[in-house]
């Protein structure tokens, strides 16, 4: 299962990661994030030991998702040493999320 990454664990799990770590921003009622969810789980699979691949609830979340100016869900950003390197907002396929993590690996 991906990473449950919350306000508490973020700068733990995100921004003092060394590896590239992709954030998946969701909420429980959002349909488009329910479609997203099962393609961030296998990334997870894919990536173990290469990335980090977690998700931020930003209903029990708010904080990281106002800091990073989350306003429309799903949202991934990529981080690499801390950085935001990359976003992408909505649903993407698989094969398009996985070029745009394998850049920073």
């Amino acid at each position: 299962m991906a990473v449950e990454i919350t306000d508490s664990n973020f700068q733990e799990l995100v921004l003092n990661s060394d590896k590239p770590v992709l954030v998946d921003f969701w909420a429980a009622w959002c349909g488009p994030c329910r479609m997203l969810g099962p393609i961030v789980e296998e990334l997870h699979g894919d990536y173990d030991g290469k990335a980090v691949v977690g998700k931020v609830d930003v209903d029990n979340n708010q904080q990281i998702a106002m800091e990073y100016g989350i306003r429309n869900i799903p949202t991934v950003l990529i981080f690499k040493n801390g950085e935001v390197v990359d976003k992408f907002v909505g649903v993407a396929p698989k094969a398009a999320i996985a070029e745009k993590l394998n850049a920073f690996l």
